[in-house]
């Protein structure tokens, strides 16, 4: 069976499993932002990082953010 430049089942399975896997930082990252605590503006500031750079910016937040937490 030639798919003549279409996308085969197999191909569309992986590119799912990338764009999930490409999302879900972004989405563990806003989740622990929103019940978290920050000092000042520093929550603002990481959703807006992390919605903007997606991956990275979650990448970002877990380096550096996490660090910026108030500890209860």
């Amino acid at each position: 069976m030639i798919y003549l430049g279409m996308i085969g089942p197999w191909q569309l399975i992986l590119i799912l499993i990338a764009v999930f896997l490409g999302f879900l930082p972004t989405l563990i990252a806003l989740i622990d932002i929103l019940r978290s605590k920050f000092e000042g503006n520093n929550k603002l500031v990481w959703v807006l990082v992390v919605l903007f750079l997606n991956f990275f910016g979650a990448v970002l937040y877990f380096i550096i953010g996490r660090g910026q937490r108030i500890k209860e």
